[in-house]
């Protein structure tokens, strides 16, 4: 299988690398001859030096560039590439979709199969490239019923090479469920994190691991989401109306007039709703974890003993984080487990020495 990608940032360069790694042949475009020699040095593929008409007949073209430039570049490899399939990577569906479909024609159209790898980070670039960047994650097929089978499995194949998940969904649906999903919580940490511009220093140093939370994505590139967000502005600005309704809410019931603390008693309750429907590990139905806290020393190889004891003691992890104290070389470790093996392992953990705060091993008497 022969695939030629067309963009070598963050997504062109991680399927690259991991399609390279499952012995596809892939060649690499970019209009930047730096951008592409870069991601061919790192593994991504044999570079095209920019010629990708001369590039040998692949079996799929995968469009990998800015969302604003995508529809005419998928026209331009239908016609470049006779006997491709062409795909891109794109978070938008529709209105590319209806883009492509003005550029060319219907037997063309047909070679075209719209996809969305729901997977990224915060960097972009193709320094930023990992080959394990699909793996357990959504990737969103677009087709129909027009669709050659042929080409629809050949786009599957690829897709789930990479580790990847593949989800069949209407172009419409996938928009409106991007939306939610990751266009608004985009804006939404955006916004959180623009209130902490002008704000004091020593306001900030107060900052907890739930503002981290927050507004992780904040760091996004703020010209790939400029593209993003108009190329879906109707289903964002959907979904964004209905949460200035909640907010407009809020912001009344902090007047602390009647029926107030029930409007931000059913906020918060809501949210736990909301929440609760987030699928967990591996894409499984949600799972309730039981936290252990461990308290850390900030010294080469902490992190690495706890793990051993953890593993000694047969018990798995399910999620992990750490913060840190401030003003103390001290880390503020949330271990998170199934509930049956809660007390199991904060009785060993103890016994190894760690300290853990306000465990059950007090409460119950073990210590």
């Amino acid at each position: 299988m022969r695939v030629h990608i067309i963009g070598t940032g963050l997504l062109g360069a991680s399927l690259g690398l991991a399609l390279s790694q499952q012995n596809y042949r892939v060649s690499l475009e970019d209009t930047s001859p730096t951008a592409e020699q870069l991601a061919a040095d790192l593994g991504a593929g044999e570079p095209a030096g920019g010629q990708g008409a001369d590039v040998d007949e692949p079996d799929i073209v995968v469009v990998a560039t800015p969302p604003d430039v995508a529809a005419g570049v998928i026209a331009e490899a239908l016609r470049a590439y006779p006997r491709a399939t062409v795909t891109d990577v794109a978070s938008i569906k529709t209105r590319l979709l209806e883009a492509v479909r003005g550029m060319v024609g219907a037997s063309e159209l047909d070679r075209y199969i719209g996809c969305h790898p729901m997977a990224g980070r915060e960097r972009s670039g193709a320094i930023a490239a990992r080959p394990d960047l699909f793996t357990a994650r959504p990737w969103v097929v677009c087709s129909d019923e027009d669709t050659p089978a042929d080409r629809l499995g050949a786009v599957v194949a690829m897709a789930e090479a990479t580790g990847a998940s593949v989800i069949h969904l209407d172009p419409g649906i996938h928009d409106a469920a991007v939306a939610r999903v990751s266009h608004v919580p985009q804006v939404v940490a955006s916004l959180v994190a623009s209130q902490l511009r002008h704000a004091p220093l020593e306001e900030v140093a107060l900052a907890g691991q739930g503002l981290r939370d927050v507004t992780r994505i904040a760091a996004s590139d703020p010209g790939l989401w400029t593209q993003i967000l108009t190329g879906n502005a109707e289903e964002v600005r959907a979904v964004l109306r209905d949460l200035r309704t909640e907010l407009d809410a809020v912001i009344s019931a902090l007047d602390l007039g009647p029926g107030s603390t029930g409007v931000l008693a059913r906020t918060i309750a809501w949210g736990n709703e909301g929440y609760d429907r987030i699928p967990g590990k591996h894409g499984q139905a949600p799972t309730k974890y039981a936290v252990v806290t461990v308290l850390v020393p900030d010294t080469p190889g902490t992190l690495a003993r706890l793990f051993k004891d953890i593993g000694d003691l047969g018990i798995n992890v399910e999620d992990f984080r750490m913060d840190h104290a401030p003003g103390r070389r001290l880390g503020i470790v949330d271990v998170s487990v199934v509930p049956a093996t809660q007390q199991e392992l904060e009785i060993g953990l103890s016994s190894k020495g760690w300290q853990i705060p306000e465990s059950v091993i007090e409460k119950e008497g073990h210590a």
